[in-house]
């Protein structure tokens, strides 16, 4: 019986009930009929284009990261999907400072809300720097199914790495 790691922190109510559909092999059929549909964001320059219109829709005051890309050194195994990352460089007299969001590359075949979601998550970090309460707050004000959607999420990576064994 595989155990489902993308859920540690879980409750054991629900990671039981996760496991018997996973077990069963219902999981999968569940997931793929509740997100059916893949999605155009495949370049960089198209996720650019993606975070912008999010960003402009939901934080009209924050900087539009300077860089936006997949990147194939995320993984879920190494406790990374995307990051959001601040380089701050000395050009003259000024130190001049520009965000970066990076997102895994598995996102590409992945269905569009969880690519939603993992662009919500880099966003909010935009505002807010911790996970913390005001951080998932905004997170849920930018997307209000948020929550269901991280959960999807793992869900859906032991799915994947189950049926790539």
């Amino acid at each position: 019986m595989p155990t489902l790691k993308y859920l540690p922190h879980y409750p054991p109510a629900l990671v039981q009930q996760a496991q018997a559909l996973f077990d069963s092999g219902e999981l999968g059929a569940l997931l793929r009929s509740k997100y059916p549909d893949d999605h155009d964001v495949q370049t960089d320059k198209a996720l650019y284009q993606f975070v912008s219109a999010l960003k402009q829709r939901h934080l009209k005051n924050a900087p539009l990261p300077a860089k936006v890309l997949y990147d194939n050194q995320q993984h879920p195994l190494k406790g990374t999907l995307g990051t959001n990352t601040t380089i701050s460089r000395v050009q003259g007299g000024r130190l001049k400072s520009k965000s970066e969001i990076r997102i895994a590359s598995l996102f590409r075949e992945l269905p569009l809300p969880f690519l939603q979601m993992i662009v919500v998550h880099e966003l909010a970090h935009l505002k807010v720097r911790d996970h913390d309460k005001a951080f998932y707050q905004l997170c849920c004000h930018m997307q209000p199914d948020y929550h269901q959607l991280e959960f999807d999420l793992r869900l859906w990576l032991n799915w994947r790495e189950q049926r790539l064994d």
